[in-house]
């Protein structure tokens, strides 16, 4: 990096951190300015800070290498969104704001009794806990590998970094750090896709290129086969993901939080339904960007494992003899291709069909020949270090960030996947600390303590949430790529969760003691589907909910039949 780049990242960042903290230095006066900023925020101010909190690092560093690797079919996860959208805003947003809850959980008891609500909030607790390690970490990938930094140190200074204002300012912090946040991130990945598109060979034009992206297999945006252990398709995306949607925004704080700090039930529902448009468009543009990226690497030779920590560990062993004869033949096969794209590129210039479909399919041989010599360069990295990190495709983008793009645009583009970690690390982190108090200490260890004393116990919280987070951080580098795991990490909890909520709005025949033993039984599972199949994870949102709601009916049956004095649990 220039000196250019680190003085774009370092005001884009301290910007960030001393604007939230002067911004909300009298929010913290009491619980209510603490916890929901005291209801004054704006519909469009909410819609950015949904959007900030989902679009999290791993997505602007994960996402461009999913679709590198495997298309732009990732867009489905997202298919379900817009209706749970319109769901919550009809139904669930109302609900709260009639019982003026402080997270989500409080309306459980409300409902349920005291037991459901502990339940769901340990749940939550449980799964965004662990979540919000993985979005400290994603950041702390382009420090260690950038400036060669102990990853363990770089997650703690990025731990702090998000910590100071989120514990100085509760959730006005989390919001109005949100808008700066997502301007910057947009406006990064707009002129990281013009930049990416400047860099295309000038032979062919951009409707080629995409053409040859097509071609290959990287614009597979819909799929409508049923393939229950295909992760991603249109019926997983639109059950599996609108499950995922209900559960991450109707009963996950991270998210309620947001829009309950908004100043009546019209902005809130305006800010969720802004999220709902807004969203599918903007994951377009990064996994777009990630195929464009795909295209420049058909002319430019991509290395042969994007992660050149791991790659220098083999340089460095025994076996680099073998290496140099991997990266050699890899060399070959890349020359092997680019001739067969400007042959594809030539047939399609002249729509010449006979030679586009035989160019495609010798196309094809050689990526998987490109993929399998890539293969035997993990297989190098086991032998030299058996817990080395052998995917690379959270590699891809950063990769390309610090080898092609010019000084200055590196360092906008550092800041904005390390602005998007701060953002979801800092609202995750504030729901953590929130549910903490609210939910448990309030509830059963300190009822009558004073507003203050509860907003100083949610700072405590919340920094012994970073510490967890921190420590959590130090084991993702054995997770797979980045923007799955945290999806798959959610899909444990997700549909118990949102099961308990749906039992809560809509299924008044189940009581208390029926959807808790529904609810851990669903939970269990849930797991026993992870480990003894190979179904893809979005399933396991509504068969996780399903479950909730079969066993909750059964229970309240069988308790039904029994007489009152027979019921003990």
């Amino acid at each position: 990096m220039s000196t250019i780049d680190w003085i774009v990242l370092i005001s884009t960042l301290a910007f960030i951190v001393i604007y939230g903290v002067w911004k909300t230095r009298r929010a913290d006066k009491n619980i209510e300015g603490y916890l929901k900023g005291n209801n004054t925020e704006r519909w469009w101010m909410m819609g950015l800070s949904i959007m900030a909190t989902q679009a999290s690092a791993i997505t602007f560093l994960s996402t461009p290498g999913q679709a590198y690797e495997d298309g732009m079919r990732f867009i489905q996860f997202y298919l379900g969104l817009p209706l749970a959208m319109i769901i919550i805003a009809a139904t669930i947003i109302p609900n709260f704001y009639r019982l003026k809850v402080y997270t989500a959980y409080e309306y459980l008891e409300s409902r349920f009794d005291l037991k459901c609500r502990l339940l769901a909030a340990f749940l939550f607790l449980v799964q965004r806990g662990l979540s919000t390690g993985i979005t400290i970490y994603a950041p702390s990938i382009i420090f260690s590998t950038i400036l060669g930094w102990n990853l363990q140190m770089t997650i703690l200074v990025m731990g702090v970094l998000v910590t100071v204002y989120t514990v100085s300012g509760g959730t006005r912090a989390v919001s109005v750090t949100h808008q700066q946040q997502m301007a910057i991130m947009l406006c990064g990945m707009v002129l990281a896709g013009l930049t990416v598109m400047y860099l295309l060979p000038k032979h062919i034009s951009f409707g080629q290129a995409i053409e040859v992206a097509g071609k290959m297999g990287k614009l597979n945006l819909i799929d409508f086969k049923l393939n229950w252990d295909d992760r991603y398709n249109f019926w997983s995306g639109m059950l599996g993901g609108l499950f995922v949607a209900l559960s991450y925004f109707g009963a996950d704080q991270s998210q309620v939080g947001r829009y309950l700090s908004g100043e009546s039930i019209a902005q809130s529902r305006l800010s969720v339904l802004f999220n709902g448009l807004l969203k599918i468009p903007m994951q377009f543009l990064i996994l777009f960007i990630g195929v464009l990226v795909f295209l420049f690497y058909q002319f430019h030779q991509p290395p042969v494992f994007f992660n050149q920590v791991e790659l220098n560990k083999i340089s460095a062993s025994s076996q680099a003899p073998a290496l140099k004869q991997l990266q050699a033949d890899y060399a070959t096969n890349f020359q092997q291709k680019q001739t067969q794209v400007n042959q594809l590129v030539s047939a399609l210039k002249t729509d010449d069909q006979a030679q586009i479909t035989a160019t495609q399919q010798a196309l094809a041989t050689t990526e998987a020949n490109g993929k399998a010599i890539r293969q035997q360069v993990n297989g190098l990295l086991q032998q030299v270090d058996p817990k080395g990190e052998t995917r690379d495709t959270d590699y891809v983008f950063i990769t390309f960030i610090i080898t092609y793009l010019p000084h200055g645009l590196i360092g906008l583009l550092i800041a904005v996947i390390f602005s998007a970690g701060m953002s979801s690390t800092a609202a995750g982190l504030n729901s953590l600390g929130s549910t903490t108090v609210i939910d448990f200490y309030k509830r059963t260890i300190r009822p009558e303590a004073s507003s203050e004393h509860y907003v100083f116990m949610s700072k405590i919280f919340t920094a012994v949430w970073a510490v967890t987070g921190v420590l959590f951080a130090t084991l993702a580098s054995q997770l797979e790529n980045l923007i799955q795991a945290v999806n798959l990490l959610g899909s444990y909890f997700y549909g118990p969760i949102l099961g308990i909520f749906i039992a809560a709005f809509y299924v008044k025949y189940i009581k208390s003691h029926a959807v808790f033993w529904g609810a851990l039984l669903a939970e269990a599972g849930v797991v026993w589907i992870s480990i003894s199949t190979k179904m893809a994870y979005l399933w396991w949102n509504p068969i996780g909910c399903g479950l909730v709601l079969v066993f909750g009916i059964l229970i309240q049956f069988f308790l039904n039949q029994q007489p009152p004095r027979a019921i003990k649990i």
